[in-house]
């Protein structure tokens, strides 16, 4: 298990965290999510063996924010 943590462009509420954190919750691989809208970030431990920060990446864009490595 590795702890990245992705930058998050577009939420507008705490709402906007739910939600992604619901959406990775589901990504195979995903131990933990938490997300915060005040601070714009997702901190996220994930095995990467099962899956890699890219496909958080693309499970976040999905939903219609960006996201990145910090």
């Amino acid at each position: 298990m590795t702890t990245h943590v992705f930058r998050i462009e577009g939420m507008h509420c705490g709402s906007c965290a739910l939600l992604i954190d619901d959406a990775l919750e589901d990504l195979h691989g995903v131990r933990s999510t938490q997300t915060s809208m005040k601070k714009a970030r997702s901190t996220v431990e994930l095995d990467t063996s099962l899956s890699t920060p890219a496909e958080v990446i693309a499970t976040i864009a999905e939903l219609g924010y960006t996201a990145t490595l910090a």
